[in-house]
């Protein structure tokens, strides 16, 4: 059986984040890679300079296509600008039975950019928390779907994924990428309070664009795959830190340039092979 993992997320037209990542990341993680497009971004490394919504009626059609003719093994949802996109999702993920969903509750891009309208928030934690197997958002974004501060402790941090589980999230994984020190360390909150935490070392660069992205998309790969969702996590993250660790050999723009989704297969800078 060939894996298959559906991205539902909006397109970045520098191919750094959204829909392009995904691909990228399930390709990487030998998952064939569908993908339904709700918005189109006119972005760079830089910032995001325009956003053009997909109509509904349209997504939903995408979704249908989709759906009805493969066999999807996991869903990873990306950004949903407007509270009609993210309803309209919703109810195709439940008319079609979907499983496996990872939700990236985008909300701001690398550059600062909001990517969503404000009264989408409390949309996402109605419609998409009760779906989601896993829901993954970084410090900032968690703090958002809480009205709260950003965490700055790692009690804050379980303090918040209780409080999310609380409002219908299955699974939490609070991202520690924002967060300061040598250690850049996520915390996945399981069903019934289990608690795990995934450490890597923190890594300066400037090119971090789409890490968000990539990580949902590797856990919902891994998930299409069969993998447990603790063994998903620390699958991903293992792949995250690697690709942002090589994310300065492949250059791109004069932002935040993309991190490096092929790190294992492309021949590095000096000419050594991986």
């Amino acid at each position: 059986m060939t894996a298959i993992a559906l991205t539902i997320a909006g397109s970045d037209s520098s191919g750094g984040a959204g829909i392009q990542a995904d691909l990228k990341t399930f390709a990487a993680h030998q998952v064939y890679g569908a993908s339904v497009i709700v918005a189109l971004t006119a972005q760079n490394t830089q910032g995001v300079r325009a956003i053009h919504a997909v109509p509904r009626g349209f997504v939903t059609q995408q979704m249908d296509a989709v759906f009805e003719d493969l066999d999807i093994g996991a869903v990873k949802i990306g950004m949903l600008a407007t509270v009609g996109l993210i309803e309209t999702v919703a109810e195709g993920l439940k008319r079609h039975g979907a499983k496996n969903i990872v939700l990236d509750p985008v909300m701001i891009a690398a550059s600062g950019a909001r990517l969503l309208e404000p009264d989408a928030v409390a949309a996402i934690r109605e419609h998409l928390f009760p779906l989601a197997t896993l829901i993954t958002p970084n410090l900032p974004e968690a703090a958002a779907l809480l009205d709260s501060s950003i965490a700055e402790t790692d009690q804050a941090m379980d303090e918040q994924a209780e409080k999310l589980a609380a409002l219908g999230a299955a699974n939490v994984l609070i991202k520690g990428g924002h967060g300061s020190g040598e250690v850049s360390s996520d915390l996945l909150r399981l069903s019934g309070g289990t608690r795990q935490r995934f450490n890597a070392p923190r890594v300066e660069t400037r090119n971090t664009h789409g890490t968000g992205c990539t990580l949902s998309s590797a856990i919902a790969a891994n998930l299409a795959k069969g993998l447990a969702l603790p063994e998903a996590v620390g699958h991903a993250k293992t792949y995250i830190s690697a690709a942002i660790a090589a994310a300065d050999q492949v250059p791109v723009g004069h932002g935040h340039g993309p991190v490096h989704h092929f790190h294992h297969w492309w021949d590095r800078t000096d000419g050594s092979k991986p």
